[in-house]
């Protein structure tokens, strides 16, 4: 009797053996699954986020490392383009780039509106502009409200001076991606008091504030302008002086730094003679 029990707990073990095997096959082949499925998904985000691809349907699919790309382009470029997108992307080693080249190709009238890829341009140009402004010694950002579509920005609420709303405008008509810019902001001119206690806290801010935050401010609107190469620009602050020095491509570019940096709180002044344009 003891040899048909040996039998039965042997097989029993040998089928729980087998059962634990198969459920770990299964669990790497979802996870594999789930890995390749969620590449696809972050390459076809990329070109979701891409001005130059959102507009064509555009297919991924991901088997271990390799990407295989389908759909239509206009241009060798485009193509060339999501091919190095999926290639960039951490573990995608090989591209099988089967998109075809259309010049004729015309974009669906579904993708003439404002897709995911545009919303988000637009908010991250309001988001620049509003920094902008609330840095800015003049224009005021609180009082001004900021809204993107398509790349036009509109400017509403109110200016204190004529000077605040021209600053405004130009703030945001040189934040890269802008196209147009509509401003609808209203003089409200401040009671003589008010203006007072608005310099007196201009100047008590402008010594509260540290040569780090100008320092940084004014690299970050450099860097959300799209006539300057704020790249090329060094930035360093001492008691409120601001330095800039490098290398621009002309005087007009060169003359555009130093406003921006002259506008931005906290700064009392700005040397610019290592600032070569």
């Amino acid at each position: 009797m003891k040899t048909p029990i040996k039998k039965l707990i042997l097989a029993s073990g040998l089928t729980l053996t087998m059962l634990q095997m198969n459920n770990l096959a299964q669990a790497d082949t979802l996870a594999q699954n789930m890995s390749e499925i969620n590449k696809s998904a972050q390459i076809h985000t990329a070109y979701v986020l891409s001005p130059f691809l959102r507009h064509h349907n555009l297919g991924v699919a991901v088997q271990g490392d390799k990407a295989t790309l389908t759909g239509e382009v206009e241009d060798e470029i485009n193509k060339d383009l999501a091919e190095q997108i999926a290639l960039g992307l951490n573990g995608i080693k090989t591209v099988d780039n089967q998109i075809t080249i259309d010049k004729d190709y015309v974009v669906p009238e579904s993708a003439k509106e404002r897709s995911f890829g545009q919303v988000v341009d637009d908010a991250t140009i309001t988001a620049a502009v509003k920094s902008k402004l609330l840095w800015s010694k003049y224009a005021d950002g609180r009082s001004i409200n900021v809204n993107t579509e398509y790349g036009k920005v509109t400017l509403k609420g109110t200016a204190d001076s004529d000077l605040a709303k021209e600053l405004a405008d130009r703030l945001a008509t040189n934040t890269e991606g802008v196209i147009d810019v509509d401003n609808q902001l209203k003089i409200e001119k401040a009671k003589s008091s008010e203006k007072d206690k608005a310099k007196k806290s201009e100047d008590t801010v402008g010594q509260m504030l540290s040569d780090s935050w100008i320092t940084t401010k004014v690299k970050s609107t450099f860097m959300y302008s799209s006539n300057v190469n704020g790249s090329q620009i060094s930035v360093s602050t001492e008691k409120g002086v601001v330095s800039l020095s490098g290398k621009l491509s002309n005087g007009a570019e060169k003359a555009l730094a130093i406003e921006i940096a002259q506008n931005v709180r906290g700064v009392k002044s700005v040397v610019a003679k290592d600032l070569n344009g």
